[in-house]
């Protein structure tokens, strides 16, 4: 009985405790927490009662919100709560640029994401109904995704102007696809990727379309970034990462065949996208 009064003394002590900022306007202390980040945001709420209401103001979600985010929902959610926009804008992408870009934020740093629409690409043969294909599915994010019928030469090039990411901001640029079951041609075969600001010399990597099981390979020296299924279906390759210094620069990249000269079918793209790279927290 004793013991159990100690433990009720010592919950008592601690529920009791007061925070040096329980003494602060709650402005003052919003304005502390909007200084941060969402992370941190949500983790000041789990500190403390006062933590917990002044992160849920609107002054402080908005300076999580891109400048522009009135133009990236929908009229009816313009009296929304900020931080329920924030996570919005987080977990919905948006189309933007008549939807040739798709956009999301990051969700532990507010950080802009973007893929870049296959429309966006220059793909070899790509407007050639003969070899590629223009198709609507659902699963995608556009309108139309290209589909490959048959190419021998494959090649794809972009460019991107930095502006429409975050400034200095490291970011990671992977070619969004699936293939059909009737994939042909691509088998083990190393595509040569790279990613750079104009100007500079590109980084040369090596992804595979469709990798077989097999542990010898005749490219095996290369260095291949390895693909990976998405939670939507999709599958991600890595181009290549660069860092987004203040965003007025413009960004090529490319995705080459340079060693086959066999016919190759069944891949559809769906786009590149631009994510920052994962912080070790």
């Amino acid at each position: 009985m004793g013991k159990n009064l100690g433990i009720g003394k010592i919950r008592q002590e601690r529920v009791s405790l007061s925070s040096p900022f329980d003494d602060l306007p709650d402005d003052c202390i919003g304005n502390i927490i909007s200084l941060t980040s969402p992370r941190d945001a949500c983790v000041a709420a789990s500190v403390s009662k006062t933590f917990k209401s002044t992160s849920e103001f609107n002054s402080v979600w908005e300076k999580f919100l891109p400048p522009e985010y009135s133009s990236l929902i929908l009229e009816s959610q313009v009296s929304t709560l900020k931080k329920e926009l924030y996570f919005s804008l987080c977990n919905n992408p948006v189309l933007i640029e008549d939807g040739q870009k798709s956009f999301w934020l990051e969700k532990a740093s507010g950080k802009r994401c973007i893929m870049l629409s296959a429309r966006q690409l220059a793909i070899t043969w790509g407007n050639s109904p003969q070899y590629w294909q223009w198709i609507s599915i659902p699963e995608a994010r556009f309108k139309k995704v290209p589909e490959l019928l048959d190419v021998c030469a494959f090649e794809i090039r972009g460019w991107m102007n930095t502006r429409i990411l975050s400034p200095r901001t490291h970011y990671s640029a992977y070619v969004v696809y699936k293939t059909r079951s009737g994939c042909h041609g691509f088998r083990d075969l190393p595509i040569q990727v790279g990613i750079c600001l104009v100007g500079q010399k590109a980084t040369k990597r090596f992804i595979c379309f469709d990798e077989s099981a097999d542990r010898i390979k005749r490219w095996g020296r290369r260095e291949l970034m390895k693909s990976k299924e998405r939670e939507d279906g999709w599958i991600e390759a890595e181009i290549g990462d660069l860092f987004n210094e203040i965003g007025c620069d413009e960004i090529e990249l490319s995705i080459i065949d340079i060693t086959s000269p066999y016919w190759k079918r069944g891949l559809i793209i769906q786009g590149i996208e631009f994510r920052p790279v994962k912080k070790l927290w």
